[in-house]
């Protein structure tokens, strides 16, 4: 099986799995107990992978909380923004993001407005991006509570210009939240050099950690002051308060040394998977020539990822032919079951997003195995 489904899950990295077992097994101690060499560890441990994780992304250790993945910190982050504030009869009860964002923000977005907030979701472009231009004038109009816009999609893998939006927000002083899941571990992320950010959301599974761990990253106001929202979660106070709940120590700890390992391999990585790429789209353009056309983008956007339409064929008959020796999809995982949003937002008809497929490589994917695309006609 050529596994070319990355953007969805990848598979958990040995040296991840290696430092995970023994939490599983002979450290079983949980963090929020006091004294005894098992509770300590666990708490050394959890400290450790925040270490890590916030080395990978440029921010502070005691920003990271630790969550269930980027589904739930999207959540956390807009809910939790959204009612803290929403108290204070002068804030602003307007919310703003584009209609290309992932279900777990969208549908957020839509429970909000059924609540009292005005939600604004913002037209893309034909690769889903945001325009900076139409983002500035609706935040200097309607002063938004938060802006949430993804830092690079997750079916087409074009890249917004974070580094635009995070000027803008560092100016004006808004809270701005990027889901930027696919990116980490694919495109450099620092954040004290984008100070705009406020809140980030990432899962552990799409850098091959464990599944169910994800973190969200909440940037203080001030080198003392943190920043306030309403916990998702209530209860025991873990995660200073933010996120209630005992720690799944063996996840986090996968989460961290995946951090690590995709700090350390960075550039590596996006070299080979942008070699990988372009290798693989030569074939596709060599072998298929006028049967395909491409959604993608050819540049600022996430290596690896390609989306593509076999002209006249439909997706699911296609990836269910292909389904015994090739593992592909036709977008988010997430919302399989419904025609992709983040197509028509860009532009596509029923019928283009209906032969429409995704591939997401990985960068252990070897020039060999892609050939096999030699024999699709």
């Amino acid at each position: 099986m050529l596994y070319l489904d990355n953007s969805a899950t990848t598979k958990i990295h040995s040296e991840v799995l290696e430092a995970m077992l023994p939490y599983l097994q002979e450290e079983y101690g949980n963090p929020s107990s006091k004294f005894y060499s098992l509770a300590e560890n666990a708490k050394k441990a959890v400290s450790t992978a925040r270490e890590q994780v916030a080395h990978l992304l440029g921010c502070d250790p005691d920003e990271i909380v630790f969550t269930s993945g980027a589904t739930e910190s999207n959540n956390m982050i807009i809910k939790g923004i959204a009612d803290y504030y929403g108290y204070n009869e002068d804030a602003s009860k307007y919310l703003l993001t584009s209609a290309a964002e992932h279900p777990s923000v969208l549908e957020t977005f839509d429970f909000l407005g059924e609540r009292g907030y005005t939600a604004h979701f913002l037209d893309v472009d034909s690769f889903a991006r945001v325009n900076v231009q139409n983002v500035a004038t609706v935040v200097n109009q309607e002063q938004p509570l938060l802006t949430s816009i993804m830092w690079g999609n997750n079916e087409v893998g074009s890249l917004n210009p974070i580094d635009e939006l995070s000027r803008l927000f560092s100016t004006n002083g808004l809270f701005f939240h990027t889901d930027a899941t696919q990116v980490i571990g694919k495109v450099p992320v620092d954040l004290r050099k984008l100070s705009g950010i406020r809140f980030l959301s990432m899962s552990g599974h799409k850098i091959g950690g464990p599944k169910g761990v994800g973190a969200a990253i909440i940037r203080k106001q001030s080198k003392e002051i943190y920043t306030r929202l309403t916990p998702l979660l209530h209860g025991g106070g873990q995660e200073n308060n933010y996120r209630s709940g005992t720690l799944a120590v063996h996840n986090i700890v996968g989460l961290g040394k995946a951090a690590e390992l995709a700090s350390q391999n960075l550039e590596k990585n996006t070299q080979r998977l942008t070699q990988l790429e372009n290798y693989l789209i030569d074939i596709l353009k060599t072998n298929l020539g006028d049967k395909i056309t491409f959604n993608s983008d050819t540049h600022d956007k996430i290596p690896g990822l390609i989306s593509l339409q076999f002209i006249g064929v439909n997706n699911e008959l296609l990836l269910k032919k292909l389904s015994s020796f090739i593992a592909l999809s036709s977008g988010s995982a997430c919302s399989s079951s419904k025609p992709s949003h983040v197509l028509s937002a860009s532009g596509k008809s029923l019928e283009e997003v209906r032969q429409t497929i995704r591939i997401t490589l990985s960068a252990d994917v070897s020039e060999k195995e892609l050939d096999l695309f030699r024999e699709i006609k």
